[in-house]
């Protein structure tokens, strides 16, 4: 019988690069008027975190990259990275 862990998994989603991004252009359009000058791009995205129970970590990536792929984030527009991994008591 194998022993189940639970993790906590990070997962950041961002518009792909040459992918308009109109709340970043906007963010920075208001940076700039507050006199932040020096800003050259904006891209703003979302940080997703899970709590999940699985058998080890490589069962944890596989079904970490199918959450991404099949609903988390929209492989059209977005790309997402696996930020953090950690073990939870």
């Amino acid at each position: 019988m194998r022993v189940r862990k639970m993790y906590r998994v990070k997962v950041q989603i961002l518009p792909k690069d040459g992918v308009f991004d109109p709340q970043g252009h906007t963010v920075k359009g208001a940076l700039e008027k507050l006199g932040f000058n020096g800003v050259k791009e904006v891209r703003l995205g979302k940080l997703i975190e899970i709590l999940i129970d699985v058998e080890d970590e490589s069962q944890l990536m596989v079904q970490t990259k199918a959450m991404c792929e099949r609903l988390l984030a929209n492989p059209i527009i977005e790309s997402y990275q696996l930020l953090d991994v950690e073990e939870v008591p």
